[in-house]
């Protein structure tokens, strides 16, 4: 349909109510969530029984622990904060690395290469954490029995569910540098190397400054889903539980308005470093063009 032509009024209308429905659905259940973790109750459902801000900051006359005052809930905190670092760290540099392996390598069995490298988007989380944790277990299992190492390493805990979360995010950060790098002028790589430039300058002063966007934009990818995800870690964790598998035990246990406020708190998180990511990808791609 042509944007300038009349509309009927009876499809202005199905497409008004159609957008508010959808957002609706977006929107109310994360509404829902930080209202009540005001609320002055102990579960975190209605009816409302008036403001508070016990489950932020705690209050010793009710002896409710707020979720500054929960020392188990800021431990899991920084535990998948750690764990994104990490994962986002080696996605970032691997994504890099296989990004030029694709668009500027040639080699044999390359697009077989690459549609294999789309295949952990398509494994469940929970049947690639478990086939990690059993091929990680045998590697270990036959260290000790053969060789008398005992490579902890290889047991469920972070390093395992650092490599479960990298397995995948790895690809998303490849795909998104691809993309960046698929549409650079290669001429200014040739003319800076026909001028003298050696290939480790191009790459300090042409070619990362061009590629910075990229490289933001899959490192705030890479630390969001990996902060966020819950199958795979599950399946790898140990006793150092980070924030998805502790909210997930918390629950089985009874839900309080703790667990809104956590939520509240990683909503504004999430929102304040996509912000961040999304400004300085922005003025680099502003001065790169």
């Amino acid at each position: 349909m042509i944007p300038s032509l009349p509309r009927p009024r009876w499809l202005r209308a199905a497409t008004a109510l159609y957008a508010g429905a959808f957002f609706a659905f977006l929107f109310l259940p994360l509404i829902v969530v930080v209202v009540f973790a005001f609320n002055d109750a102990p579960y975190p459902a209605p009816p409302w029984h008036g403001f508070t801000l016990d489950w932020f900051v705690g209050n010793g006359k009710t002896g409710r622990v707020g979720l500054f005052g929960d020392s188990e809930l800021l431990g899991s905190l920084w535990t998948s904060c750690l764990v994104a670092a990490w994962v986002t760290l080696l996605s970032v540099l691997i994504g890099t690395s296989n990004a030029f392996l694709i668009e500027r390598s040639r080699f044999v069995g390359k697009q077989a290469l690459s549609m294999l490298m789309l295949a952990p988007l398509v494994i469940p989380g929970v049947i690639l954490g478990i086939s990690i944790l059993a091929f990680a277990s045998r590697v270990a299992q036959f260290a000790d029995d053969v060789f008398g190492l005992d490579w902890d390493v290889l047991r469920p805990g972070l390093p395992l569910v650092v490599c479960g979360q990298f397995s995948y995010v790895a690809t998303i950060a490849t795909l998104t540098i691809s993309a960046r790098l698929r549409r650079f002028d290669r001429t200014l790589e040739e003319a800076a190397l026909n001028l003298g430039a050696g290939k480790a300058g191009v790459f300090r002063t042409i070619m990362l400054p061009y590629l910075r966007p990229a490289l933001l934009g899959s490192a705030a990818i890479s630390f969001l889903m990996s902060f966020a995800d819950f199958n795979t870690t599950l399946m790898l964790v140990g006793a150092d539980a980070p924030l998805t598998v502790m909210m997930y035990g918390r629950m089985r246990e009874g839900a309080t308005p703790v667990l809104n406020a956590v939520s509240l708190f990683l909503m504004l998180a999430s929102a304040l470093l996509a912000l961040t990511f999304m400004r300085g990808g922005g003025r680099a791609g502003g001065k790169t063009a």
